[in-house]
């Protein structure tokens, strides 16, 4: 805040003696010019990090899950694994893998669109590994259920990438990945979730509740 001006009288001192002129007014000093301000410099523009496209050409992509693949770093990397993972397999039914394509494009549908596309291309990922020659299938887990209207089994293969189990409730089966858990060991995708703390497994598959422990 400026300071208040402070204002003076100005009181003219007589003298007995003659009146001594008065000097001449000395004309003031030219404030120096002032300097002019720097000119601001400009900020170099942000670099986008270069996204490694996915294994097909994003100018011919037609469906929005292909144009969110080119878009994203983590699904375009997926999708280049998924391409190799079908180049090193050998008899694969073209129609299911048409089949699997036509159902990622349906993630549009859902909710969370990405989070769709993403599991369709883990589940995917599995799916062929565990198809692969050679894989050594670990053990089920049987557990006994609340409700032991179906046998419930889960079969971890922990050495996959991306690492996943199968849940078998009954005759249906359904691929699941491992989530983050403050204890114990969960694992699940939309519409199911498997949580195993302390001896005791609760199950959510697609809204039928579950309360399991595995079978010594």
């Amino acid at each position: 805040m400026k300071s208040p001006l402070l204002c003076l009288p100005l009181f003219l001192l007589a003298a007995c003696s003659p009146e001594t002129p008065a000097p001449a007014a000395t004309a003031p000093t030219p404030e120096p010019a002032a300097t002019a301000a720097p000119a601001a410099s400009v900020a170099a523009p942000e670099t986008t990090p270069v996204l490694a496209p996915p294994s097909f050409d994003c100018a011919k992509a037609g469906s929005e899950a292909e144009k969110l693949v080119c878009t994203d770093a983590e699904l375009a990397a997926l999708d280049r694994q998924l391409a190799a993972r079908y180049a090193e397999a050998k008899d694969i039914d073209p129609a299911v893998q048409r089949g699997w394509v036509k159902g990622r494009d349906e993630c549009w549908k859902a909710d969370d669109a990405r989070l769709c596309v993403l599991e369709s291309y883990r589940t995917r990922l599995v799916e062929l590994a565990i198809q692969a020659p050679g894989l050594v299938v670990p053990k089920a887990v049987e557990y006994r259920c609340d409700d032991n209207s179906k046998p419930f089994t889960m079969t971890f293969y922990n050495d996959l990438d991306p690492p996943a189990a199968v849940m078998t409730w009954g005759n249906d089966q359904a691929i699941v990945f491992p989530q983050p858990a403050a204890s114990g060991a969960k694992y699940g995708r939309s519409g199911i979730e498997y949580w195993e703390h302390q001896g005791e497994a609760s199950v959510d598959f697609f809204g039928n509740k579950l309360s399991c422990r595995p079978v010594p």
